[in-house]
């Protein structure tokens, strides 16, 4: 799935997203998210999310904006290009899933959904 994902993006103009920055992309708020709290998620350093999101600014798919609740801190924010790129991958994961479904049945797609939820809850403590 990641891989049909990353084709879909490269061809759509968005190849220049590594699987590191997309992990920290996935994980931004649609308010913003601070870098601590990035890091935490994508369980990285400060450190590493600090230059991942340096990278994704400079390819202006984040920006650093005042945090409201807080004028010291900072909140990382997708931009416009950031927000263009979700359908990209969305139609791709549908397009997948579809494949997926054929091939298993609809039965055992919605068996997978639910077991993959269920892990979910055990296995990403930052859903």
């Amino acid at each position: 799935m990641e891989n049909r994902v990353f084709a879909a993006m490269a061809e759509a103009g968005y190849g220049d997203i590594t699987v590191a920055q997309a992990r920290l992309l996935q994980r931004i708020g649609p308010d913003g998210t601070r870098l601590t709290v990035l890091a935490e998620a994508a369980q990285v350093t400060k450190q590493t999310a600090g230059f991942l999101v340096d990278q994704l600014e400079r390819a202006g798919y984040v920006e650093r904006v005042p945090d409201p609740a807080d004028g010291r801190a900072r909140l990382v924010r997708l931009t416009g290009r950031a927000l263009e790129g979700i359908p990209v991958a969305d139609r791709e994961v549908a397009k997948v899933e579809q494949e997926w479904e054929r091939h298993i049945g609809k039965r055992r797609m919605a068996q997978l959904r639910e077991t993959l939820t269920m892990l979910r809850e055990i296995t990403d403590p930052y859903q």
